[in-house]
């Protein structure tokens, strides 16, 4: 019945292949398995088509139930028909009807021609459980094979992407049609390659080398992640949670971190190392917008999203692709109540008439309106650099964080201070010598440090709840996310929902 040696043949498992690999042994069970096609076409016939092409059903992986569908391209080449697409559809229905994360293994040549609009009403019907289903259950899509045309849009509103190493390919038009229509001659792989999603486009949430590793990945990613959205719940792996003033343990290795001066860059994996649970981090978008770091882990077991600059990479700065990246993170922690822990080091919005004509507007918009709207635990800790707007879109508390602390190393003001003696005494050092206005900038500078570059001041003002010492910080957010587990807004304003920047 399977052609598995047509997809061995090609380096790929078959679609069976890969749901037996991906969930806990022996615990699939398929549901529709004799449903087949129902259009006679271009020589196609009823009933030609064994399970319409698309092996759908039910399982577990690590004990969590999930819902399962995998496209098996050696039937017409996982083309998606009327049945194909309703099948789809209702394996998502059933999801969220049994609130557990539903997972699509996609191997598709999209749109099956021969059957016409009946085809893309399959498309619709999936692209609306695909909304129906978003921010109340996990969605994830596994690129197992090609993914062309409508068959990129279910995987487009998922909440995650895995592409895999001369595998995967996406694209709505493929190179076919850009030859035609451009004359640009260009490969599937240059197009749409998982490389391409992973890095460039930002398509994809994770990178794989192989499918063994990705169903591996994806394991992974299921055992931390809640199965479906519940209110005021925080998703642990550890049957009792301690209590937050007892082994009270100090992670020494934050203590020196952050280096002397300011313009010297570090990796803000070593400061997420020494908040998170040993070997919990697990990153989202690792290869795109680098400048933030983004990922799930856990702190003495409870589940934490992690939304981090970057200081080794364009010096953690924030332009339109890493706005992004932030933004639609927070937004999928939020529908899940997962506590969001900030780890702010900001030089501001990156300048430049490129970033202005991208639209940075619009683009750090969005990650205005994602920390604003985000009702889950919000906890920032400023690590150094929090400087004008992006000090503010950084989870400030005028965003509504539940808690802001500052390291003692943290600089809170409009720009740096070098910025601002150039601005504030501009015309009184063009009057100067050259060696006096050497001296008197630097005077400048040392007294904007003196009073404004230092986390008192914010603290004085409210604005930084507590000044504390680095190697405290995994404690103190484990103790707030206690204390906030059960909070619930104060006021609440009737509408129907927002109008997102998009």
């Amino acid at each position: 019945m399977y052609n598995m040696e047509k997809q061995h043949k090609l380096g790929k498992l078959h679609a069976l292949e890969r749901i037996c690999m991906l969930l806990d042994e022996d615990s699939f069970r398929e549901i529709g398995s004799n449903i087949t096609n129902l259009e006679d076409a271009f020589n196609i016939k009823k009933g030609q088509f064994p399970y319409d092409g698309v092996i759908t059903g039910y399982g577990t992986i690590g004990g969590q139930k999930v819902v399962i569908y995998s496209e098996d391209f050696t039937v017409i080449g996982g083309t998606l028909g009327k049945q194909h697409g309703f099948k789809i559809a209702n394996a998502i229905k059933m999801a969220i009807e049994n609130r557990c994360p539903v997972i699509g293994i996609n191997d598709s040549g999209g749109a099956r021609i021969q059957e016409g609009v009946n085809a893309l009403a399959g498309y619709g019907e999936i692209f609306y459980y695909n909304t129906m289903a978003s921010g109340y259950i996990p969605q994830i899509s596994i690129i197992a094979g090609n993914c062309a045309g409508g068959a990129v849009y279910s995987p487009g509103i998922t909440d995650f992407i895995f592409v895999i190493d001369n595998i995967s390919q996406m694209f709505v038009t493929g190179p076919k049609v850009i030859k035609s229509v451009t004359n640009e001659d260009i490969t599937a792989e240059a197009l749409g390659g998982a490389n391409v999603h992973a890095s460039k486009s930002g398509v994809a949430h994770f990178h794989m080398p192989d499918e063994k590793e990705c169903f591996k990945r994806v394991r992974e990613l299921i055992s931390i992640i809640p199965p479906c959205y519940e209110e005021g719940y925080l998703h642990s792996n550890v049957p009792t949670l301690p209590k937050y003033n007892s082994n009270v343990s100090f992670s020494e290795s934050l203590a020196h971190v952050i280096p002397e001066h300011s313009n010297q860059s570090y990796d803000i994996h070593d400061v997420i190392t020494g908040i998170v649970d040993d070997g919990s981090f697990l990153e989202v978008q690792e290869e795109f917008a680098r400048n933030v770091v983004v990922g799930f882990g856990r702190i003495k077991g409870i589940a934490i999203g992690i939304v981090a600059d970057q200081p080794k990479y364009m010096a953690g700065v924030l332009d339109c692709d890493s706005s992004d990246k932030a933004a639609r993170f927070i937004r999928y922690c939020d529908s899940f109540n997962i506590p969001i822990i900030t780890l702010t080091d900001v030089p501001g919005f990156l300048p430049g008439k490129d970033q202005e004509y991208k639209g940075i507007i619009r683009h750090g918009a969005k990650l205005l309106y994602a920390y604003s709207e985000a009702t889950t635990i919000k906890i920032n800790i400023i690590l150094r650099k929090a400087y004008g707007g992006a000090y503010i879109a950084m989870s400030s508390k005028h965003l509504r964080a539940d808690f802001v602390y500052a390291w003692p190393t943290a600089e809170i003001a409009v720009m740096g201070a070098e910025g601002a003696a150039d601005i504030l005494y501009g015309k009184q050092m063009k009057e100067l010598s050259q060696e006096e206005r050497a001296a008197f900038r630097q005077e400048k500078i040392d007294e904007y440090n003196q009073k404004f570059m230092n986390p008192n001041v914010a603290a004085m003002h409210g604005y930084v709840d507590e000044i504390i010492k680095p190697e405290a910080t995994r404690e103190r957010i484990y103790g707030d996310i206690q204390l906030l587990s059960e909070k619930r807004p104060l006021d609440q304003i009737a509408k129907k929902h927002g109008n997102i920047p998009l």
